[in-house]
């Protein structure tokens, strides 16, 4: 029961979030949305809004990361894992309420987060990465660690600023994976 009080004091924050914004979501907020008094939510989480809200964060990248993981497991090889990746994110991003709400009410704000939270964001995606890295053919050099430091950082960038690249046409990510993320990464084919 603990685990499901927990992740429902959760959703009632990402709840509060989505109507009112990470700067205007109150503990006393969450606590109405989950019907449940304040103390309840401080015995969860002793640090107040600060914990709340970052560790709804956590919960809301595992569970995007869930998502990609379901998103991505029909992939035939490690190119085409990246372009559904890519696709995947971008639609996630676009189609987030939170990130939404966010960026319309608290740009500052998500992108702070964002950039304070990034190195967990680089650890997630390196992590999911590195199983599909260990049998990639890796340039002379490259090692797991680095070329998952890389495609993390280079994911990243393109969900939050895809510049020239359309990030919803299936061809145009195709060639961004092969000619951007990959090349130089992997061994040339002979």
């Amino acid at each position: 029961m603990t685990g499901d009080l927990r992740d429902h004091i959760l959703e009632g924050t990402y709840a509060c979030i989505a109507r009112h914004g990470m700067a205007k979501t109150t503990v006393e907020d969450v606590a109405r949305q989950a019907n449940i008094s304040r103390a309840t939510v401080y015995r969860y989480f002793p640090g107040g809004k600060e914990q709340l809200l970052r560790d709804t964060v956590t919960w809301e990248a595992s569970r995007f990361f869930e998502q990609l993981a379901a998103a991505t497991a029909g992939a035939a090889d490690f190119a085409t894992l990246l372009e559904e990746a890519l696709l995947f994110a971008h639609r996630a991003v676009g189609e987030h309420e939170v990130l939404q709400k966010m960026l319309q009410t608290e740009p500052a704000t998500l992108l702070s987060r964002l950039t304070i939270g990034g190195d967990r964001l680089v650890r997630l995606i390196k992590a999911w990465l590195a199983p599909h890295l260990v049998s990639a053919r890796l340039r002379p050099g490259v090692t797991v660690e680095s070329a998952g430091e890389y495609l993390a950082r280079m994911m990243l960038s393109f969900i939050g600023a895809q510049g020239q690249w359309d990030l919803t046409d299936r061809a145009q990510v195709a060639m961004l994976v092969r000619t951007e993320f990959l090349a130089g990464i992997l061994e040339s084919s002979p």
